[in-house]
């Protein structure tokens, strides 16, 4: 007999990396830049895939003014690493962030 299995829906990995990645500072949204407008045309800010038990993630963030580009997806980056693997259990094949705006 083996021990219980957990199914962890697509949209559940996509809130939890959402929320670690706006918990990041230096992150002043989820999301695109630029008119609001945009999002509907591009779809949505984050996507997860999971291919061979592996998931696969792309976001996109506005970064606060005068933020080092580099450190902040460095750390948001991490930030999601440490919800898939260590909160979800499951295992990361990539990350790919997107800074698609600076401001509010």
């Amino acid at each position: 007999m083996s021990g219980p299995v957990l199914t962890v829906g697509k949209g559940v990995i996509k809130e939890l990396v959402k929320t670690a990645a706006f918990e990041v500072p230096g992150v002043v949204r989820v999301g695109y830049g630029g008119p609001r407008w945009r999002a509907w045309l591009a779809g949505p800010a984050v996507r997860v895939r999971v291919v061979d038990d592996r998931v696969l993630v792309r976001l996109r963030v506005v970064a606060r003014p005068g933020q080092a580009l580099g450190p902040l997806t460095a750390q948001v980056r991490t930030a999601v690493a440490a919800t898939v693997e260590r909160l979800l259990g499951l295992d990361l094949g990539a990350v790919t962030i997107i800074v698609d705006g600076v401001g509010g």
